[in-house]
């Protein structure tokens, strides 16, 4: 049939306005929902130049808003959110931008699918009301949420959500892991999620699979049933987002049965999806791409790499680590544009997995592996550029760093790590003193090194002694990519306490400050800090 439709279009001038009947296609109208009940009624205009997918063409609406596409099989029908205008929400806030055909239903599984739906409507209509998007506008993003239970999502609830009420941005974002295996918590976790008064579009992740399926074909039943198609595309503004499932689930036989696993892929038809989408977008629009697994784990990344490289400013965002990370793509990763492609591995609401020793509220502290709290970022957006801040949980904004100081002693060197959580290649780093402020002395640049994070492996040994069973055990310590090590001179005179300062620069040229104090230890060989004669009884000096 996709090679039917234009041959059509060559033969006979059909458009994607035009809507004969085919029994192989759908059609429809995106319209004009004046009165909001979601029907097209009489005086609802249909609306013209909308795009339209089944999940790999992408058509313009006609004149008259008329739309058609193939259909072969299963498929999930969506139009495509144009700028200045917004689908239907559910009430728990996901966008109801899609249609999905099963003709038979999904196949049969631990969590519902798709109810069968019969032969294609005669027609299927899409729904849009107009709304103002500013040329400047924000998002909160949100690295897997991933609850085991109700419990974990009470936590999110204290720990994240709450503080993200009143939120004044347009929409939220969910990276994918929306829960961890157990599907049946898709509907609890939304509904606490639209307490944030936001829409939110989801992204698929490898515990939001249906991991009894038999192939790759149907793992995303479930996920499709609540949140629509897992690869689909929407303007907000400037702003062009393009949604990937880059989850490939598999079987393999080990030992005599069938294995379920996954890994990092971008199938067939979701980079068709993505080169028939990109291109309707001008090259000089601003891209997001949105995904689950980090780009340096999709074994065929290069294909979808050759799709973005015409785009300068395009950015994307996964999650999946449970760590943030910032890259800068080039060569070395098969990137081939004329600058690298900025890569943002997203900190997790859900941080390490709900882990570690729980606070007064009974909410685990879940600092990842990496020495990062677990958080989320705020992002925006504009014609020209992008930018994020990192948000920890349970911190104020202006929060953005951790500092681990070793012993200062008069005449020796302070040693300092500083954990700049959502730090990346372009951001800058340095210290000084501030009291005693030895003459001349200037700000003195720390290195980024890839390490654990002292501050964290300390912290996890501290609480493995106390745990017991009480709270679940943080995870081995990685290499941080946000670290900065390096060290300032302390003055030989220098005694009591000395302060210092840690300046952040990031790559807008946003700055940072955080001052700490330290004791002054003497110099080797000095005089003790106590007397002789201070000294009780039978006590050795």
């Amino acid at each position: 049939m996709r090679l039917l439709l234009p041959l059509l279009a060559l033969l006979t001038g059909w458009t994607a306005g035009d809507h004969h009947g085919d029994p192989a296609a759908a059609q429809g109208t995106v319209f004009h929902d004046r009165d909001g009940d979601g029907r097209k009624d009489a005086g609802e205009p249909g609306l013209p130049g909308v795009r339209v997918s089944n999940g790999r063409e992408v058509v313009e609406t006609g004149a008259d808003g008329r739309w058609c596409l193939p259909v072969d099989g299963p498929t999930e029908l969506f139009v495509l959110k144009p700028r200045g205008w917004m689908v239907p929400l559910a009430e728990n806030g996901t966008p109801q931008h899609y249609y999905l055909h099963r003709p038979e239903g999904s196949p049969r599984s631990r969590f519902p699918g798709v109810a069968p739906t019969g032969p294609l409507p005669g027609s299927i209509d899409f729904p849009l009301a107009p709304q103002e998007e500013p040329e400047v506008f924000r998002a909160l993003f949100f690295g897997d949420t991933q609850p085991r239970d109700r419990a974990e999502i009470e936590f999110m609830d204290q720990d994240v959500v709450d503080e993200c009420l009143g939120f004044d941005g347009e929409f939220g974002v969910v990276l994918g892991d929306l829960v961890f295996d157990g599907l049946g918590l898709f509907g609890p976790l939304t509904e606490s999620l639209s307490r944030i008064g936001v829409p939110w579009w989801m992204v698929l992740g490898n515990h939001d699979q249906n991991t009894d399926a038999a192939s790759d074909q149907w793992a995303n039943e479930t996920f499709n049933r609540n949140f629509g198609p897992a690869s689909y595309a929407f303007d907000w503004g400037p702003a062009h987002f393009l949604v990937l499932d880059n989850v490939e689930w598999f079987r393999e036989e080990e030992g005599g049965r069938s294995v379920g696993k996954y890994r990092g892929r971008l199938s067939e038809r979701a980079l068709e999806f993505a080169r028939n989408d990109l291109a309707g977008v001008p090259d000089e629009a601003m891209v997001v791409v949105l995904m689950h697994i980090p780009l340096t784990g999709v074994s065929n990344r290069a294909r979808l790499f050759r799709l973005l490289e015409p785009f300068p400013r395009a950015v994307s965002v996964a999650a999946h680590s449970h760590t943030m990370r910032v890259e800068d793509l080039a060569e070395q990763h098969g990137w081939r544009g004329a600058a690298p492609h900025t890569h943002v591995v997203n900190v997790t609401a859900c941080g390490s997995w709900w882990s570690g020793e729980p606070d007064a509220r009974g909410v685990p502290h879940a600092t990842m592996s990496d020495g990062a709290p677990n958080g989320w970022t705020e992002w925006t957006f504009s014609a020209d550029d992008w930018s994020f801040v990192f948000r920890a949980a349970g911190e104020p904004p202006d929060k953005q760093m951790s500092i681990h100081a070793g012993a200062a002693a008069a005449g020796g060197r302070l040693e300092l790590t500083v954990n700049v959580w959502g730090g990346g290649p372009r951001t800058r780093v340095e210290a000084r003193w501030l009291d005693p402020e030895p003459a001349g002395a200037d700000w003195t640049a720390l290195a980024r090194t890839a390490a654990a994070d002292p501050a964290y492996a300390a912290m996890r040994e501290a609480e493995r002694a106390g745990r017991g069973s009480r709270w679940r055990e943080m995870p081995e310590p990685s290499r941080s990519a946000h670290l900065w090590r390096g060290g300032l001179e302390l003055p030989a005179e220098s005694s009591g306490t000395a302060s210092f300062q840690i300046r952040v620069t990031d790559r807008w040229d946003r700055e940072w400050l955080e001052t700490r104090s330290v004791a002054v230890l003497p110099p080797p060989g000095a005089e003790p800090l106590v007397p002789p004669a201070a000294l009780g009884p039978g006590q050795d000096g």
